[in-house]
């Protein structure tokens, strides 16, 4: 999963949000450096990880794209499960996506002391380029792509896998809704266990 779809699965809880920001800054094991229920958001999204990297429609979704792509498709996948995502918010959460997302953004701002520095500039760049609403649009995902394919260990051309994507698009927003509604069951489990 990326960001957007960690915001909606952390809950309404401004810490969770964060720690399920988060999951993707820090790493390593919790050391109590930041209040409980910010590492417990990051360890919702770790758990959510391992589940969807798991789960029988991601999978499936996965295997759509070709053998070619195995080793780097999920980056792809869980870009586009965020595009998907805002596309059909309205059936995920009441609120708009806007407003989701700038009352995140504004709660993060006063957490600021618990947030490393490049996740905080992260939250800037999306704050200000409206990057989780600007997912519903295709160009927004390619430049997406183009960029993290740019910043990986080895640059991959991963906005080169965007034609399968929207070429199975159909099935792939069904295995959305099978590995989302899987999700959003198992994240409220885990926010109840641990609360």
């Amino acid at each position: 999963m990326n960001y957007l779809a960690h915001l909606l699965l952390s809950g309404p809880d401004p810490d969770w949000q964060l720690g399920g920001l988060l999951g993707d800054f820090v790493k390593g094991p919790m050391k109590g450096e930041r209040p409980k229920p910010i590492e417990d958001g990051i360890r919702l999204h770790r758990r959510i990880d391992l589940l969807s990297d798991q789960h029988p429609a991601y999978l499936s979704a996965l295997h759509r794209l070709g053998p070619q792509w195995r080793r780097l498709g999920g980056i792809a996948l869980d870009i586009w499960f965020d595009h998907i995502l805002a596309n059909h918010w309205h059936h995920w959460h009441p609120q708009p996506l806007e407003t989701f997302t700038q009352n995140c953004w504004s709660n993060f701002h006063q957490r600021n002391q618990w947030i490393p520095e490049n996740a905080q500039t992260f939250i800037q760049r999306a704050e200000q380029f409206k990057l989780l609403p600007g997912y519903r649009e295709v160009d927004v995902i390619q430049r997406t792509l183009q960029r993290v394919g740019q910043r990986l260990r080895r640059p991959q051309p991963l906005a080169d896998m965007l034609p399968l994507l929207q070429r199975d698009q159909r099935p792939l927003e069904q295995e959305f809704r099978q590995l989302f509604a899987d999700l959003s069951r198992q994240a409220e489990r885990f926010r109840l266990k641990i609360y």
